[in-house]
């Protein structure tokens, strides 16, 4: 599936399972939840933390699935083409970045 048809897909399926879109504020505040359940998964799975009794049976890729489809929710609502925005920060980052991170002793070990 591309960026576009997943597009394509919520936006089909917010208008009929669905019903409509939540407002844009909603949907942030949705957002950042998702985000959150991601990092508590990431915190304990990865990092310091332990999980809690009853939380080890996590799914990392649906929570991400959900962040990213709430994402997609907000780009369909304010107009913003995934793809072309992807696009166009790639470009960007690429330019800004040439030489930043092969320069970076922190990350690249042959520079030290």
């Amino acid at each position: 599936m591309t960026i576009n048809e997943a597009q394509q897909t919520v936006d089909n399926w917010i208008n009929t399972t669905g019903i409509r879109y939540f407002n844009e504020l909603t949907n942030t505040a949705i957002l950042m939840e998702e985000v959150g359940e991601v990092a508590r998964i990431m915190a304990r799975k990865y990092g310091e933390q332990s999980f809690k009794k009853g939380d080890e049976e996590v799914n990392l890729a649906d929570e991400m699935a959900d962040v990213l489809f709430v994402l997609i929710c907000l780009a369909n609502q304010t107009g913003i083409d995934l793809t072309d925005a992807l696009e166009k920060n790639l470009q960007k980052k690429t330019i800004r970045d040439a030489d930043r991170h092969k320069n970076n002793e922190k990350i690249n070990p042959s520079k030290i």
